[in-house]
Protein backbone atom coordinates (compact mmCIF):
# COMPACT_ATOMS: atom_id res chain seq x y z
CA UNK A 1 0.00 0.00 0.00
CA UNK A 2 1.31 3.65 -0.95
CA UNK A 3 2.38 5.26 2.19
CA UNK A 4 3.43 9.04 1.10
CA UNK A 5 1.23 11.92 1.55
CA UNK A 6 1.33 14.93 -0.25
CA UNK A 7 0.40 18.06 1.23
CA UNK A 8 -0.88 21.58 -0.56
CA UNK A 9 -0.09 24.54 1.49
CA UNK A 10 -2.05 27.36 -0.76
CA UNK A 11 -0.89 30.42 1.19
CA UNK A 12 -1.40 33.97 0.96
CA UNK A 13 1.89 34.75 -1.04
CA UNK A 14 2.77 31.24 -2.21
CA UNK A 15 2.10 27.67 -3.17
CA UNK A 16 3.30 24.94 -1.53
CA UNK A 17 3.62 21.08 -2.00
CA UNK A 18 5.81 19.19 0.61
CA UNK A 19 5.66 15.31 0.48
CA UNK A 20 6.05 13.64 3.91
CA UNK A 21 6.84 9.76 4.38
CA UNK A 22 5.01 7.66 6.49
CA UNK A 23 7.62 8.88 9.33
CA UNK A 24 6.36 12.50 8.57
CA UNK A 25 9.66 13.37 7.13
CA UNK A 26 9.62 15.96 5.00
CA UNK A 27 11.36 14.68 1.34
CA UNK A 28 10.38 17.43 -0.96
CA UNK A 29 9.17 21.14 -1.21
CA UNK A 30 8.53 23.08 -3.76
CA UNK A 31 7.29 26.94 -3.70
CA UNK A 32 6.07 29.47 -6.07
CA UNK A 33 5.00 32.98 -5.13
CA UNK A 34 2.49 35.00 -6.63
CA UNK A 35 1.12 38.36 -7.44
CA UNK A 36 -0.70 40.69 -4.31
CA UNK A 37 -3.40 42.92 -6.23
CA UNK A 38 -4.15 46.17 -4.71
CA UNK A 39 -6.49 48.00 -6.64
CA UNK A 40 -7.51 50.41 -3.87
CA UNK A 41 -7.03 51.46 -0.73
CA UNK A 42 -7.84 48.67 1.53
CA UNK A 43 -8.72 46.39 -0.63
CA UNK A 44 -6.48 42.64 -1.38
CA UNK A 45 -7.29 40.73 -4.35
CA UNK A 46 -5.71 37.33 -6.28
CA UNK A 47 -5.81 35.63 -9.54
CA UNK A 48 -7.82 32.41 -8.86
CA UNK A 49 -6.12 31.33 -12.04
CA UNK A 50 -2.61 32.00 -10.99
CA UNK A 51 -3.38 30.19 -8.05
CA UNK A 52 -4.65 27.24 -9.97
CA UNK A 53 -1.81 27.43 -11.74
CA UNK A 54 1.05 27.53 -9.04
CA UNK A 55 -0.56 24.89 -7.22
CA UNK A 56 -0.58 22.47 -10.23
CA UNK A 57 3.49 23.78 -10.86
CA UNK A 58 4.19 22.86 -7.71
CA UNK A 59 2.58 19.47 -7.17
CA UNK A 60 4.18 18.12 -10.40
CA UNK A 61 7.67 20.03 -9.26
CA UNK A 62 7.55 17.92 -5.49
CA UNK A 63 6.58 14.85 -7.63
CA UNK A 64 9.57 15.15 -9.71
CA UNK A 65 11.84 15.85 -6.82
CA UNK A 66 11.04 13.42 -4.63
CA UNK A 67 10.66 10.76 -7.49
CA UNK A 68 7.38 9.14 -5.83
CA UNK A 69 5.52 8.78 -8.45
CA UNK A 70 1.55 9.65 -8.41
CA UNK A 71 1.09 6.23 -8.09
CA UNK A 72 2.95 6.25 -4.87
CA UNK A 73 0.99 8.61 -2.90
CA UNK A 74 -1.43 7.43 -0.76
CA UNK A 75 -3.56 10.54 -0.53
CA UNK A 76 -3.18 14.28 -1.07
CA UNK A 77 -4.21 16.91 2.37
CA UNK A 78 -5.20 20.35 1.35
CA UNK A 79 -4.60 23.45 3.51
CA UNK A 80 -5.07 27.09 2.46
CA UNK A 81 -5.20 30.91 3.29
CA UNK A 82 -8.51 31.36 5.11
CA UNK A 83 -11.71 33.45 4.64
CA UNK A 84 -10.18 34.24 0.82
CA UNK A 85 -13.55 34.29 -1.81
CA UNK A 86 -14.14 32.66 -4.80
CA UNK A 87 -17.04 32.82 -7.20
CA UNK A 88 -16.99 30.64 -10.50
CA UNK A 89 -19.53 29.29 -13.46
CA UNK A 90 -20.60 25.90 -12.43
CA UNK A 91 -20.50 24.97 -15.95
CA UNK A 92 -17.65 26.66 -17.37
CA UNK A 93 -15.23 26.58 -14.38
CA UNK A 94 -14.52 30.08 -15.08
CA UNK A 95 -14.40 32.52 -11.98
CA UNK A 96 -16.35 35.84 -12.37
CA UNK A 97 -13.66 38.41 -10.66
CA UNK A 98 -10.42 38.10 -8.79
CA UNK A 99 -10.02 35.88 -5.15
CA UNK A 100 -11.25 38.52 -2.45
CA UNK A 101 -8.48 37.73 0.19
CA UNK A 102 -8.41 38.11 3.95
CA UNK A 103 -7.02 40.75 4.61
CA UNK A 104 -9.59 42.77 1.93
CA UNK A 105 -11.40 45.35 3.79
CA UNK A 106 -13.63 46.92 1.38
CA UNK A 107 -17.21 45.20 3.33
CA UNK A 108 -15.88 47.73 6.34
CA UNK A 109 -19.16 49.53 5.08
CA UNK A 110 -21.46 46.85 5.28
CA UNK A 111 -20.48 45.42 8.11
CA UNK A 112 -21.23 48.83 9.78
CA UNK A 113 -24.69 48.63 8.59
CA UNK A 114 -25.15 45.05 9.92
CA UNK A 115 -23.97 45.96 13.59
CA UNK A 116 -25.93 49.11 13.64
CA UNK A 117 -28.89 46.91 12.97
CA UNK A 118 -28.28 44.76 15.87
CA UNK A 119 -27.56 41.39 13.75
CA UNK A 120 -23.86 41.25 14.94
CA UNK A 121 -25.58 39.40 18.28
CA UNK A 122 -26.90 36.66 16.73
CA UNK A 123 -23.89 36.47 14.32
CA UNK A 124 -21.32 35.84 17.05
CA UNK A 125 -24.02 33.26 19.07
CA UNK A 126 -24.08 30.85 16.03
CA UNK A 127 -20.71 31.19 14.23
CA UNK A 128 -18.26 32.38 16.87
CA UNK A 129 -17.26 35.25 14.86
CA UNK A 130 -17.33 39.08 15.07
CA UNK A 131 -19.56 41.44 12.00
CA UNK A 132 -16.19 41.89 10.32
CA UNK A 133 -14.49 42.19 6.72
CA UNK A 134 -12.36 39.73 6.97
CA UNK A 135 -14.52 37.00 6.79
CA UNK A 136 -16.25 35.56 3.76
CA UNK A 137 -19.77 36.47 4.03
CA UNK A 138 -20.12 40.03 3.13
CA UNK A 139 -17.14 39.22 0.19
CA UNK A 140 -19.79 36.72 -1.24
CA UNK A 141 -22.57 39.62 -0.81
CA UNK A 142 -20.16 42.41 -2.44
CA UNK A 143 -19.32 40.16 -5.60
CA UNK A 144 -23.39 38.99 -5.80
CA UNK A 145 -23.81 43.01 -5.71
CA UNK A 146 -21.29 44.10 -7.83
CA UNK A 147 -20.65 41.78 -10.54
CA UNK A 148 -22.62 41.92 -13.37
CA UNK A 149 -25.28 39.44 -13.72
CA UNK A 150 -23.67 37.32 -10.86
CA UNK A 151 -27.06 37.35 -8.59
CA UNK A 152 -29.16 36.45 -11.14
CA UNK A 153 -26.95 33.68 -12.32
CA UNK A 154 -26.50 32.32 -8.51
CA UNK A 155 -29.65 31.86 -7.91
CA UNK A 156 -30.27 29.78 -11.27
CA UNK A 157 -27.78 27.61 -9.52
CA UNK A 158 -25.15 28.82 -12.68
CA UNK A 159 -22.56 29.70 -9.77
CA UNK A 160 -20.70 28.27 -7.36
CA UNK A 161 -18.36 29.66 -3.80
CA UNK A 162 -15.83 28.30 -2.36
CA UNK A 163 -13.12 29.44 -0.10
CA UNK A 164 -9.68 28.28 -1.68
CA UNK A 165 -9.48 24.67 -0.37
CA UNK A 166 -12.78 24.44 -2.15
CA UNK A 167 -11.64 25.79 -5.50
CA UNK A 168 -8.83 23.90 -5.74
CA UNK A 169 -10.83 20.77 -4.98
CA UNK A 170 -13.09 21.27 -7.62
CA UNK A 171 -10.45 21.71 -9.90
CA UNK A 172 -8.47 19.43 -8.71
CA UNK A 173 -11.22 16.54 -9.22
CA UNK A 174 -12.46 17.71 -12.84
CA UNK A 175 -15.85 19.52 -11.03
CA UNK A 176 -17.35 16.17 -9.54
CA UNK A 177 -16.70 17.62 -5.77
CA UNK A 178 -17.85 21.06 -4.41
CA UNK A 179 -16.91 20.11 -0.96
CA UNK A 180 -15.16 22.11 2.18
CA UNK A 181 -14.48 20.99 5.27
CA UNK A 182 -16.29 22.13 9.05
CA UNK A 183 -12.85 24.73 9.59
CA UNK A 184 -13.25 26.53 6.41
CA UNK A 185 -16.49 26.85 6.65
CA UNK A 186 -16.68 28.32 10.47
CA UNK A 187 -14.72 31.10 9.09
CA UNK A 188 -17.08 32.23 6.23
CA UNK A 189 -19.67 34.26 8.60
CA UNK A 190 -22.25 31.68 7.00
CA UNK A 191 -22.10 28.56 9.33
CA UNK A 192 -23.14 27.76 12.26
CA UNK A 193 -20.68 26.34 14.53
CA UNK A 194 -23.61 24.61 17.24
CA UNK A 195 -25.34 23.20 14.61
CA UNK A 196 -23.07 22.48 11.94
CA UNK A 197 -25.07 23.47 9.59
CA UNK A 198 -25.14 26.58 6.68
CA UNK A 199 -27.50 28.81 8.69
CA UNK A 200 -30.53 30.07 6.84
CA UNK A 201 -31.11 33.17 9.00
CA UNK A 202 -27.77 34.34 8.20
CA UNK A 203 -27.87 33.37 4.49
CA UNK A 204 -31.55 35.61 4.14
CA UNK A 205 -29.87 38.36 6.04
CA UNK A 206 -27.38 38.51 3.40
CA UNK A 207 -29.24 37.87 0.69
CA UNK A 208 -27.24 34.72 -0.62
CA UNK A 209 -28.76 31.85 -1.77
CA UNK A 210 -28.13 28.37 -0.38
CA UNK A 211 -27.39 26.79 -3.18
CA UNK A 212 -24.01 28.28 -3.93
CA UNK A 213 -22.76 26.55 -0.91
CA UNK A 214 -20.68 23.38 -0.78
CA UNK A 215 -21.13 20.23 1.26
CA UNK A 216 -19.28 20.64 4.73
CA UNK A 217 -17.63 17.11 5.52
CA UNK A 218 -14.86 16.61 8.32
CA UNK A 219 -11.42 17.35 8.53
CA UNK A 220 -10.15 13.79 7.61
CA UNK A 221 -13.00 12.49 4.77
CA UNK A 222 -12.81 11.25 1.12
CA UNK A 223 -13.40 14.24 -0.33
CA UNK A 224 -12.59 13.30 -4.21
CA UNK A 225 -9.63 11.84 -6.56
CA UNK A 226 -7.32 13.88 -8.79
CA UNK A 227 -8.30 13.54 -12.74
CA UNK A 228 -5.32 11.69 -13.69
CA UNK A 229 -4.14 13.70 -16.27
CA UNK A 230 -3.02 16.08 -14.18
CA UNK A 231 -0.17 14.28 -12.28
CA UNK A 232 -0.33 10.97 -14.15
CA UNK A 233 -2.40 9.41 -11.73
CA UNK A 234 -5.57 9.75 -9.65
CA UNK A 235 -4.58 10.23 -6.23
CA UNK A 236 -7.45 10.13 -3.29
CA UNK A 237 -7.92 13.92 -1.63
CA UNK A 238 -8.67 13.02 2.09
CA UNK A 239 -7.91 15.93 4.23
CA UNK A 240 -8.96 19.51 4.47
CA UNK A 241 -8.07 22.08 6.92
CA UNK A 242 -7.91 25.86 7.13
CA UNK A 243 -4.32 26.82 7.54
CA UNK A 244 -4.16 27.76 10.93
CA UNK A 245 -6.20 24.84 12.80
CA UNK A 246 -3.89 22.74 10.19
CA UNK A 247 -1.13 23.71 12.29
CA UNK A 248 -2.64 23.17 15.38
CA UNK A 249 -3.26 19.58 14.60
CA UNK A 250 0.60 19.94 13.23
CA UNK A 251 1.85 21.39 16.46
CA UNK A 252 -0.42 18.48 18.11
CA UNK A 253 -2.85 19.88 20.20
CA UNK A 254 -5.05 17.63 20.62
CA UNK A 255 -5.29 18.16 24.20
CA UNK A 256 -7.43 20.96 25.83
CA UNK A 257 -5.98 24.10 27.08
CA UNK A 258 -3.00 23.33 24.55
CA UNK A 259 -1.68 26.26 22.51
CA UNK A 260 -0.41 27.15 19.36
CA UNK A 261 0.74 30.54 17.17
CA UNK A 262 1.60 30.59 13.72
CA UNK A 263 3.62 33.11 11.97
CA UNK A 264 2.93 33.27 8.45
CA UNK A 265 1.69 36.76 6.32
CA UNK A 266 -0.21 37.00 9.66
CA UNK A 267 -0.19 35.54 12.92
CA UNK A 268 -2.69 33.72 14.44
CA UNK A 269 -2.97 32.09 18.14
CA UNK A 270 -5.32 29.12 18.36
CA UNK A 271 -6.06 27.52 22.38
CA UNK A 272 -7.83 24.09 21.68
CA UNK A 273 -10.98 24.12 24.25
CA UNK A 274 -12.13 20.87 23.66
CA UNK A 275 -15.67 20.53 23.10
CA UNK A 276 -16.86 23.64 24.56
CA UNK A 277 -17.41 26.42 22.47
CA UNK A 278 -15.88 29.11 24.71
CA UNK A 279 -16.98 32.17 24.29
CA UNK A 280 -15.01 35.34 24.45
CA UNK A 281 -15.42 38.55 26.49
CA UNK A 282 -12.32 39.99 24.54
CA UNK A 283 -13.29 39.96 21.15
CA UNK A 284 -11.75 36.41 20.71
CA UNK A 285 -12.84 34.58 18.10
CA UNK A 286 -14.72 30.85 18.66
CA UNK A 287 -14.08 28.64 15.88
CA UNK A 288 -13.87 25.37 14.99
CA UNK A 289 -10.57 23.82 15.90
CA UNK A 290 -11.11 20.23 13.57
CA UNK A 291 -13.86 17.96 13.30
CA UNK A 292 -13.31 14.32 12.99
CA UNK A 293 -16.08 11.59 12.68
CA UNK A 294 -18.73 13.74 13.48
CA UNK A 295 -17.04 15.14 16.96
CA UNK A 296 -16.41 18.83 16.83
CA UNK A 297 -13.21 20.37 18.54
CA UNK A 298 -13.18 23.84 19.44
CA UNK A 299 -10.85 26.48 19.72
CA UNK A 300 -10.69 30.31 20.92
CA UNK A 301 -8.21 32.20 18.29
CA UNK A 302 -6.76 35.52 18.32
CA UNK A 303 -6.46 36.73 14.39
CA UNK A 304 -3.13 39.36 13.34
CA UNK A 305 -3.45 40.32 10.00
CA UNK A 306 0.07 41.21 9.45
CA UNK A 307 3.15 39.41 10.37
CA UNK A 308 5.51 38.06 7.96
CA UNK A 309 3.75 40.33 5.89
CA UNK A 310 5.76 43.28 7.25
CA UNK A 311 9.07 41.98 6.51
CA UNK A 312 7.92 41.32 2.93
CA UNK A 313 6.54 45.11 3.17
CA UNK A 314 10.51 45.85 4.45
CA UNK A 315 11.75 44.02 1.59
CA UNK A 316 9.83 44.64 -1.48
CA UNK A 317 7.96 48.16 -0.25
CA UNK A 318 10.62 50.25 1.57
CA UNK A 319 13.25 47.90 0.26
CA UNK A 320 15.51 48.06 3.23
CA UNK A 321 16.33 44.96 3.05
CA UNK A 322 17.15 41.91 0.30
CA UNK A 323 15.89 39.15 1.85
CA UNK A 324 13.55 38.22 4.60
CA UNK A 325 16.68 36.24 6.35
CA UNK A 326 18.52 39.72 6.83
CA UNK A 327 16.24 40.69 9.78
CA UNK A 328 17.81 38.17 12.03
CA UNK A 329 21.55 39.42 11.90
CA UNK A 330 20.04 42.90 11.64
CA UNK A 331 18.54 42.42 14.87
CA UNK A 332 21.05 40.87 16.81
CA UNK A 333 23.65 43.37 16.25
CA UNK A 334 20.83 46.29 16.98
CA UNK A 335 18.21 44.55 19.46
CA UNK A 336 17.30 47.74 20.61
CA UNK A 337 14.73 49.75 18.27
CA UNK A 338 15.29 52.83 20.25
CA UNK A 339 11.95 54.41 20.90
CA UNK A 340 10.38 53.58 17.45
CA UNK A 341 7.81 51.13 17.27
CA UNK A 342 5.85 50.17 13.70
CA UNK A 343 2.41 49.51 13.93
CA UNK A 344 1.58 47.04 10.86
CA UNK A 345 -2.09 48.12 10.22
CA UNK A 346 -1.68 48.11 6.63
CA UNK A 347 -4.89 46.22 6.19
CA UNK A 348 -6.95 47.82 9.57
CA UNK A 349 -6.11 45.88 13.13
CA UNK A 350 -7.12 42.44 13.67
CA UNK A 351 -8.13 40.80 17.43
CA UNK A 352 -8.51 42.04 19.86
CA UNK A 353 -9.12 45.70 18.38
CA UNK A 354 -11.09 44.70 15.44
CA UNK A 355 -10.39 48.13 13.60
CA UNK A 356 -10.81 47.98 10.08
CA UNK A 357 -9.96 51.90 9.50
CA UNK A 358 -7.05 51.59 11.76
CA UNK A 359 -3.45 52.10 8.89
CA UNK A 360 -0.39 51.62 9.85
CA UNK A 361 2.70 53.78 11.66
CA UNK A 362 6.02 54.07 12.49
CA UNK A 363 6.10 56.06 15.46
CA UNK A 364 9.40 57.47 17.70
CA UNK A 365 11.39 58.45 15.16
CA UNK A 366 14.36 61.11 15.55
CA UNK A 367 16.91 61.86 13.02
CA UNK A 368 19.23 59.33 14.55
CA UNK A 369 16.85 57.01 13.70
CA UNK A 370 17.95 54.75 11.14
CA UNK A 371 17.14 51.44 9.24
CA UNK A 372 18.05 49.20 11.74
CA UNK A 373 16.00 50.51 14.13
CA UNK A 374 13.09 49.90 11.60
CA UNK A 375 14.15 46.07 10.93
CA UNK A 376 13.78 45.44 14.85
CA UNK A 377 10.75 47.40 15.62
CA UNK A 378 8.66 45.86 12.79
CA UNK A 379 9.68 41.91 14.33
CA UNK A 380 9.00 43.12 17.59
CA UNK A 381 5.62 44.29 16.62
CA UNK A 382 4.80 40.12 15.52
CA UNK A 383 5.47 39.77 19.22
CA UNK A 384 3.42 42.67 20.55
CA UNK A 385 0.89 41.67 18.87
CA UNK A 386 0.93 38.18 20.35
CA UNK A 387 0.77 39.55 23.61
CA UNK A 388 -2.29 41.25 22.45
CA UNK A 389 -3.57 38.33 22.49
CA UNK A 390 -2.60 36.20 25.45
CA UNK A 391 -3.61 39.74 27.28
CA UNK A 392 -6.98 39.06 25.89
CA UNK A 393 -7.10 35.10 26.56
CA UNK A 394 -5.81 35.92 30.53
CA UNK A 395 -8.67 38.09 30.85
CA UNK A 396 -10.75 35.76 29.65
CA UNK A 397 -9.33 33.62 32.88
CA UNK A 398 -6.59 31.61 30.60
CA UNK A 399 -3.19 32.09 31.24
CA UNK A 400 -1.26 29.58 29.30
CA UNK A 401 2.57 28.79 30.76
CA UNK A 402 3.41 27.82 27.35
CA UNK A 403 3.29 28.14 23.68
CA UNK A 404 4.20 25.98 20.48
CA UNK A 405 5.15 28.06 17.55
CA UNK A 406 5.17 27.46 14.10
CA UNK A 407 5.78 29.27 10.38
CA UNK A 408 8.24 31.09 8.48
CA UNK A 409 9.52 33.50 10.72
CA UNK A 410 9.94 31.34 13.64
CA UNK A 411 12.85 30.34 12.20
CA UNK A 412 14.54 33.31 13.03
CA UNK A 413 15.95 32.85 16.67
CA UNK A 414 16.22 36.57 18.00
CA UNK A 415 12.25 36.53 17.02
CA UNK A 416 11.63 33.63 19.07
CA UNK A 417 13.77 34.64 22.45
CA UNK A 418 11.98 38.30 21.95
CA UNK A 419 8.88 37.01 21.77
CA UNK A 420 9.67 34.74 24.86
CA UNK A 421 10.55 37.73 26.73
CA UNK A 422 7.79 39.87 25.84
CA UNK A 423 4.97 36.70 27.02
CA UNK A 424 7.35 35.73 29.68
CA UNK A 425 6.35 32.21 29.40
CA UNK A 426 8.08 29.29 27.60
CA UNK A 427 8.01 29.49 23.61
CA UNK A 428 9.00 25.57 22.08
CA UNK A 429 9.69 25.24 18.56
CA UNK A 430 9.19 21.71 17.03
CA UNK A 431 11.90 20.06 14.50
CA UNK A 432 9.36 20.89 11.69
CA UNK A 433 8.20 23.70 11.47
CA UNK A 434 6.14 23.65 8.28
CA UNK A 435 3.20 22.36 10.89
CA UNK A 436 0.69 23.68 8.63
CA UNK A 437 1.41 21.68 5.79
CA UNK A 438 2.47 18.47 8.23
CA UNK A 439 -1.22 19.17 9.96
CA UNK A 440 -2.76 18.30 6.06
CA UNK A 441 -0.68 15.40 5.89
CA UNK A 442 -1.54 14.20 9.20
CA UNK A 443 -5.58 14.49 8.42
CA UNK A 444 -5.05 12.81 4.74
CA UNK A 445 -3.25 9.73 6.09
CA UNK A 446 -5.73 9.54 8.81
CA UNK A 447 -8.52 8.99 6.44
CA UNK A 448 -6.62 6.42 4.49
CA UNK A 449 -4.78 4.56 7.46
CA UNK A 450 -1.04 5.65 7.48
CA UNK A 451 -1.23 7.23 10.68
CA UNK A 452 -3.39 5.19 13.49
CA UNK A 453 -5.19 7.62 15.83
CA UNK A 454 -4.71 11.23 17.46
CA UNK A 455 -2.81 9.17 20.01
CA UNK A 456 -0.24 7.93 17.38
CA UNK A 457 0.10 11.62 16.12
CA UNK A 458 1.06 13.15 19.16
CA UNK A 459 3.39 10.30 20.15
CA UNK A 460 5.68 12.00 16.72
CA UNK A 461 5.69 15.71 18.30
CA UNK A 462 9.60 16.39 18.52
CA UNK A 463 10.71 20.25 20.85
CA UNK A 464 13.58 21.16 18.55
CA UNK A 465 14.23 24.10 21.12
CA UNK A 466 12.43 25.96 24.36
CA UNK A 467 12.99 29.67 24.68
CA UNK A 468 12.59 30.71 28.14
CA UNK A 469 12.22 34.68 29.19
CA UNK A 470 15.81 36.39 29.36
CA UNK A 471 14.57 39.90 29.92
CA UNK A 472 13.57 41.34 33.02
CA UNK A 473 10.07 41.54 33.88
CA UNK A 474 10.06 45.75 34.00
CA UNK A 475 11.68 45.82 30.71
CA UNK A 476 9.46 43.67 28.90
CA UNK A 477 6.29 45.81 30.15
CA UNK A 478 7.73 49.13 29.63
CA UNK A 479 8.28 47.97 25.87
CA UNK A 480 4.89 46.64 26.12
CA UNK A 481 3.30 49.79 27.40
CA UNK A 482 5.27 51.68 24.47
CA UNK A 483 3.33 49.21 21.83
CA UNK A 484 0.10 49.70 23.47
CA UNK A 485 0.17 53.87 22.96
CA UNK A 486 1.36 53.61 19.65
CA UNK A 487 -1.56 51.25 18.74
CA UNK A 488 -3.93 54.15 20.86
CA UNK A 489 -2.61 56.63 18.32
CA UNK A 490 -3.64 54.98 15.10
CA UNK A 491 -6.51 53.67 16.10
CA UNK A 492 -9.42 54.98 13.67
CA UNK A 493 -6.76 56.39 11.69
CA UNK A 494 -8.14 56.96 8.29
CA UNK A 495 -5.81 59.26 5.46
CA UNK A 496 -7.21 62.15 3.81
Amino acid sequence: MPSHILAIDQGTTSSRAIMFNSASEILAVAQKEFTQIFPEDGWVEHDPEEIWDSTVAVVREVIAKSGIAASEIAAIGITNQRETTVLWDKNTGEVIYNAIVWQDRRTAGDCEILKASGFEVAITQKTGLLLDPYFSGTKVKWLLDNVPGARAKAVNGELLFGTIDCFLLWRLTGGKAHKTDATNASRTLLFNIHSQQWDEEILAQLDIPLILLPDVEDCSADFGATIPELFGASIPVTGMAGDQQAALIGQCCFTEGMIKSTYGTGCFVIMNTGTTAVTSANRLLTTVAYRLGGEVTYGLEGSIFVAGAAVQWLRDGLKLIKDAADTEAIARANPDSHGVVLVPAFTGLGAPYWDANARGAILGLTRDSGIEDIVTATLQSVCFQTKDLLTAMASDGISPELIRVDGGMVVNRWVTQFLADILQISVDRPQVTETTALGAAYLAGLQVGVYESLTDLASRWRREVRFEPKMPLQQSQDLYASWLNAVNRVRNDVPG
